[in-house]
């Protein structure tokens, strides 16, 4: 490894880019749009996981025509440019660990319009999804897309990393709701891609090629996302279990019962021990697994489904069952959720959360299988996600510093990838690859396949500029390249 390499990887800086190319960036964003300082371009080095590798220069572009002209200049300069939303991705995919330029789509933060009659709204690629949420909910309808991290994320991001969250399994993931883009292309051109209609198959699907991307391909500068009428009502209902088993095998009765939950999460003992340890929620001790199961719909619809949804919940041996009254009591059931990650940060400095996915039906066997792998290891462990659709975040918890401990940690981490695989799922399910999961990606993926994508990436991205060392792994683009 060279030594600008080494630096980055020790978070520290060697200067790269000349005072004339930082002159050239600010002609185009203006110079308070350009940041250099150590200070200010810090938390644009890392993401969620923690670890740090500094970009040379920061920019901050308000338009399609300044991001092309960004592109233009790294491609003439063979700078490594790493596109970034909000930074609150698990695998590194907004992190430059090559250096170079970092984009910022901050400042391209406005909903542009939004058209009730044809229900979608055009949107730039910074604006936060909780953001976009709340302006199309006060005017009745719904953008369904709602990752964990929504209050923080970005719309740009969501559709790079093609992001789910808990209500996926009745409404689908991000790219279900990108209807068209305006991209930047790896070389610099302005293009547009799909449309406003939820129909359109006129040339390639560069809009779907685009959804899960994860920055490779293209820079979104542009969004137009599908639009639903806002469900009348919501419910909630939570019940323990004595086993993991149990809970899941409760997950199918929902389909027998012609019914479709907004979402199904599940939690394991120690998901469950973490919080009642940290904000004492009532929990007995005897829980070995809780559902959260919510519906949607129409007033009537929802009543007559939560009260299914509850007799299902007994019936397969659910205990200390809670229907929610209103919508307060229904916040007060998912609060339990939601300090989820809070409470398990008191078990390690470090969290490998890893986002694997299998056939619903196959959790409880994945869950002993990780159960198994951190005793092994001797790693703490933390299962949650989201039943319906069988995506289930493993959190490895250790101490950052202690090196023997994140050694076995990583260990268990490819060893849930492999239990993964043989259960008929695979790696990632909303986080992406990005460098964390790059590694393992031949795990997943045969190499004809991996061939196939990485001549795509060379064909729309000859100079190997967007997001370098992203996905493929080392001996596929190398320390040499950008």
């Amino acid at each position: 490894m060279n030594a600008q390499a080494q630096s980055r990887r020790d978070g520290t800086r060697e200067r790269v880019l000349r005072s004339e190319t930082l002159d050239r960036l600010a002609q185009i964003v203006g110079p308070e749009s350009v940041l250099t300082e150590e200070g200010e371009i810090a938390v644009y080095g890392k993401d969620a996981l923690g670890e740090t590798h500094l970009p040379d220069a920061v920019v901050r572009p308000r338009t399609a025509q300044e991001v092309a002209a960004i592109v233009h200049l790294a491609n003439e300069l063979l700078i490594p440019l790493t596109v970034r939303g909000g930074g609150v991705g698990y695998t590194g995919g907004a992190v430059p660990i090559r250096g170079g330029i970092v984009l910022s789509t901050e400042r391209m933060n406005s909903i542009k319009e939004i058209n009730f009659d044809d229900l979608y709204a055009v949107v730039e690629p910074g604006v936060r999804t909780y953001e976009l949420q709340q302006a199309v909910e006060a005017q009745g309808l719904f953008y369904p897309p709602d990752p964990s991290s929504l209050r923080d994320s970005f719309i740009g991001g969501n559709i790079a990393e093609n992001a789910g969250g808990p209500r996926s399994v009745k409404y689908g993931v991000t790219k279900h709701y990108v209807l068209g883009l305006e991209v930047v292309t790896p070389t610099g051109d302005i293009i547009r891609a799909g449309g406003r209609t939820t129909k359109n198959v006129v040339g390639f699907d560069l809009v779907g090629l685009m959804c899960g991307s994860e920055g490779l391909l293209g820079i979104i500068t542009e969004a137009t996302l599908r639009l639903l009428p806002l469900p009348e009502a919501t419910q909630t209902v939570r019940a323990l279990f004595r086993s993991m088993h149990e809970a899941c095998a409760c997950v199918p009765q929902f389909v027998r019962a012609r019914i479709v939950p907004t979402a199904i999460e599940v939690m394991d003992r120690h998901a469950i021990r973490a919080v009642e340890e940290a904000f004492s929620f009532g929990i007995p001790r005897q829980a070995e697994a809780l559902l959260l199961v919510s519906v949607d719909g129409s007033r009537a619809e929802v009543e007559r489904e939560a009260q299914i949804v509850e007799q299902i919940l007994i019936a397969g041996g659910g205990f200390d069952v809670q229907r929610a009254k209103d919508k307060a009591d229904e916040d007060r059931l998912w609060e339990v959720r939601r300090a989820l990650s809070p409470a398990i940060m008191r078990y390690g400095t470090l969290k490998l959360n890893n986002d694997v996915v299998v056939p619903r039906s196959r959790i409880p066997e994945l869950i002993a299988r990780v159960e198994e792998i951190a005793r092994r290891q001797r790693i703490f462990v933390v299962n949650f996600g989201h039943a319906g659709d069988g995506n289930i975040h493993v959190n490895f918890m250790c101490d950052r510093e202690d090196t023997d401990a994140v050694r076995r940690a990583r260990e268990a981490v490819r060893a849930t990838f492999a239990a993964a695989i043989e259960l008929g799922g695979t790696i990632s399910a909303e986080h992406g690859i990005g460098y964390t999961k790059a590694p393992y990606l031949d795990m997943a993926l045969s190499a004809e396949t991996i061939e196939t994508m990485m001549r795509l990436k060379k064909a729309l991205d000859p100079n190997l500029i967007l997001n370098p060392g992203k996905v493929f792994v080392a001996r596929q683009q190398t320390q040499e390249g950008p």
